[in-house]
């Protein structure tokens, strides 16, 4: 595996050369970023589909785009992909105390529920004053709707809801599912 990964990096290195290609050499972070949201969605397609083989290509893809832009930033002086990968390997050792620690956590709520303690922590939003506080702001229109209908528990506290003035009322009457619902359920943190 560590041949075929260092195999891709050096790929890019050499099509980002002075003798590599045009259009790859003249990429910024922010010409790349359709491609980026475009891969990102064939993956979930491929994932839909059930397919394997679709699956492996755009991961592929995707991959690609994430060395793609780790090499911009390496040419910036920014961070390498080495950076990337040791930062997230950081993260998720941190976000599993379960695995890799000493806490004991039995049900996969309470690992959802120690992640976003966990993240919150590092990020500093102990105690989030907005909804979409969190929700990045890129995000196709319905799916912070989706993340919040789907997530409520991982976007707000109960804290949040007291200050917001709260109340047991419908958030908008005559919706249909998942709308129909009160701040209380929508925002438990139960």
């Amino acid at each position: 595996m560590q041949d075929a990964f260092t195999k891709l990096v050096q790929l890019m290195a050499r099509l980002r050369g002075p003798d590599g290609c045009p259009w790859d050499r003249a990429q910024t972070a922010n010409s790349l970023r359709p491609f980026l949201i475009e891969e990102c969605y064939e993956v979930v397609d491929a994932l839909d589909e059930g397919d394997p083989g679709k699956m492996k290509e755009e991961l592929g893809d995707l991959l690609f785009q994430i060395i793609f832009h780790s090499r911009i930033a390496e040419e910036k002086g920014e961070f390498t992909i080495s950076d990337v990968i040791t930062a997230n390997t950081e993260k998720m050792v941190r976000r599993h105390p379960h695995v890799f620690g000493d806490a004991v956590l039995a049900t996969d709520r309470e690992v959802l529920a120690n992640w976003e303690q966990i993240k919150r922590q590092e990020k500093g939003h102990q105690d989030r004053t907005s909804m979409l506080e969190g929700v990045p702001r890129s995000l196709p229109a319905l799916r912070p709707v989706s993340d919040l209908t789907g997530h409520g528990p991982r976007r707000c506290s109960k804290s949040w809801m007291r200050r917001s003035g709260s109340s047991r009322k419908p958030l908008h009457k005559g919706m249909p599912w998942p709308w129909k619902m009160s701040w209380e359920t929508f925002c438990s943190c139960s």
